[in-house]
Order: C-alpha cells, then structure tokens, then sequence
C-alpha cells in the first residue's frame, strides 16, 4: 500500500466513535498520485465518515492520516489548501447566478476580485456553463447544479479531490458528463477518492477499489482483482428450439460450477474451468444441438458487492 510519504492520501487505523456506534473501526486505505481510489460499501458503512476525517473536517479518535505528505490533524490548515470536496448534495448558493458562486468562492480563498472573474470565466468554460453564467443557480437542471458544484471544488485548484457520492439522482446522461469530468481531471494529474452507490460508476473510474463495511475494510484491489474473487464466470446460452430446452441444460450441468438456471428459453450456469466453454460447444456439437446464442462473462462488481457484504448494491 505504500506509506505516507509516496502516497496522495494514505490512512492507517483510521478509528472514529459517536457514542457507542463506531463509524471507522481501523479503516486503512491509499491513493496513488493520479489516480481514483472507489471507497465501497453499503449505507452506513462509514464512507462518509472517512472521507470527512481526510478532508479535516472531523478528528479521528485513533489512527494516522497524512494528505500530500501533510498530517490531517496536525497540519489541517495545510491540508485543506490541497483539497476540493464535493459532497452528496449540490452546496452552491441557489439565489446567486453560476458565475457569482464561484467569483464568491475566490475571494474566500484569497483571489483578487480580476482574478476570480477570471477563474469563474475558466471554469464556466471548461464546464459548459458560460451560457448560463448569468442565470440563478437554482434555475439550473440537476447535472448542471452538478458541474457548477464540481466547478465550485475547483476553484482553489486542488490536486486532491474528494467526490462523496457526487452522481446521486442523476440522469443517465448527466452521470456520463460527470465521469468525463472526472477522467479530465486524472488525466491533468488530480488524484481523487470517490465513494459512490454505483458500481458501474467505480467500475467505469476506479484504479484501485476498497470496500468496507460497518466501518472495517473487507476487501482491496484492482475492480478485476476484485471480480475474480468470486472465483466464477457465468455461462448463458439460449435455445434455438424450445423442445431442445431440456437437453441443453442437461449439458450445461456437465460442466456448470454451480446451480444451473433456466430463464424462459436461457440456461445460465457458473463455471470455473477456463476450457468450460471450449468444452460446452464441443459437447452441443456431439449432442447435435444447435443454440440462438452463447455468452461467457466475468461477474460484475454488483455480484462482488453482494457476496462481500450481503448486501445488494
């Protein structure tokens, strides 16, 4: 995992207690430089916890922390002219224009009023905003209000970002412009730690993945190291013939992991031999059965998610 020194973030034994609930329970993690770290885990799980210990807005009761090599209690003023923080909910001012939010935020960070003109121009831009500069921030749509808070984290231009969660109720095709977004900012350099409910959206941005849950890790890796702890992939065929049905499951079953499954005119199956479907096709070519369709898959991480936590995603 690497230490304090090499790591954009690195945390170790992070322990954190509301009264007789324990939100961290020596919770250990890092984020390479330049990458995205997808913190997992269900609905209380402490995600939300650890990220605001990193970001210093709370004190860990137990444990070590440093955030660019600076330690989060110890050296907090430091560390929060590094970072940016976008939370679940959008925070920017509803009665302010787009442009008057992210000027506001400049000039709390110190910038001369030209500078923060030109800081809001840059970041309107780069968001698509600048046609809506002048328009209130509550008339915006949600993945709007979603790039202007995003914008809003970047005004002091951090090379550490922290999403909490940052695509909660969004539409398809806002989610995409925000994993766009955030691809543009890994590729600049930024690194990032996202905790999300979306599988598909760690899966679609994260290097590396740790999930914990009821505040202690439970797993870490890579999202493929991760779905090849399942040990299985899955085989799909579909009948071509609905009278062949009944053969074609008896020869799954030959070379199924696992309970066979039949889903209308589907047999689906896991399998852990790598020559499971070489095998399969030879045995329906014997059986003279001739399929619709055949897949072989690697688990999602949904499935992962599911058998780590027992809990859906």
């Amino acid at each position: 995992m690497g230490n304090d020194t090499t790591n954009a973030i690195y945390a170790e034994g992070l322990v954190k207690r509301y009264g007789d609930t324990t939100a961290l329970a020596g919770v250990d993690l890092a984020v390479r430089p330049g990458t995205v770290l997808g913190l997992l885990g269900p609905n209380g799980a402490g995600k939300t916890t650890a990220v605001r210990v990193l970001a210093t807005l709370i004190r860990p009761d137990a444990g070590h922390a440093t955030v660019g090599g600076f330690d989060v209690v110890r050296q907090a003023h430091e560390v929060r002219k590094l970072i940016g923080l976008t939370g679940q909910y959008a925070s920017v001012d509803e009665q302010l224009t787009g442009a008057e939010n992210l000027i506001m935020i400049g000039r709390l960070l110190g910038f001369s009023r030209a500078a923060a003109k030109a800081r809001a121009r840059e970041l309107l831009t780069r968001f698509d905003l600048l046609d809506a500069a002048d328009r209130a921030a509550g008339k915006y749509s949600g993945g709007m209000r979603r790039r202007l808070d995003l914008a809003a984290s970047l005004v002091g231009d951090p090379r550490l970002l922290y999403l909490d969660e940052p695509t909660t109720g969004l539409d398809p095709r806002s989610r995409n412009e925000v994993w766009d977004i955030v691809r543009g900012l890994v590729a600049d350099g930024v690194s990032v730690l996202l905790t999300t409910q979306y599988l598909d959206e760690a899966d679609q941005l994260a290097d590396e993945i740790v999930v914990i849950d009821h505040g202690r890790v439970i797993a870490t890796g890579t999202p493929e190291q991760l779905k090849a702890r399942t040990g299985a992939q899955t085989v799909t065929v579909r009948a071509q013939l609905p009278e062949d049905l009944e053969k074609l499951v008896a020869e799954v079953r030959q070379v199924a992991a696992g309970a066979v499954d039949v889903r209308g005119d589907t047999v689906v199956a896991p399998v852990t031999d790598p020559g499971a479907l070489t095998a399969l096709v030879r045995r329906l070519d014997e059986a003279g059965l001739t399929v619709a369709e055949m897949a072989l898959r690697s688990p999602s991480l949904d499935e992962v998610f599911l058998g780590l936590t027992g809990v859906a995603a």
